[in-house]
């Protein structure tokens, strides 16, 4: 397990656009699979964007306006999220697991959260 840091939520009108960051500690390969998951108030938590060596997975709902990348020097993982709307208001969660995405295996490092506001 890495330690994960998010930062960059923040308040925003609907349109407007966020960057979250996660900081990891601890070793990260390329295969390992990282991620952003949210959740909102009354509801399940969601997976938004998934990426590991082999690429990137994104939720429908945010398909074309999100991005996922990663910086494995750094060992950063960053969503840039653009033409957000009311409905992406949510807890944001960075999360990691060492193994490829394709495996599916349950993520078992979890970040603290970092709250998303999109007011219309």
């Amino acid at each position: 397990q890495v330690q994960l840091v998010e930062s960059g939520g923040g308040s925003v009108q609907a349109g407007g656009s966020l960057r979250l960051s996660c900081a990891a500690s601890g070793v990260i390969y390329s295969w390992d699979c990282m991620g952003w998951f949210r959740q909102a108030p009354g509801k399940e938590r969601e997976a938004v964007a998934r990426v590991d060596y082999s690429g990137t997975i994104y939720a429908e709902s945010v398909k074309g306006r999100f991005t996922i990348s990663r910086d494995l020097a750094n060992k950063t993982v960053i969503l840039q999220m653009d033409r957000l709307n009311v409905a992406d208001t949510a807890m944001y969660y960075c999360a990691a697991v060492a193994r490829p995405c394709s495996a599916r295996v349950p993520f078992d490092s979890w970040g603290q959260g970092t709250q998303v506001t999109v007011s219309s």
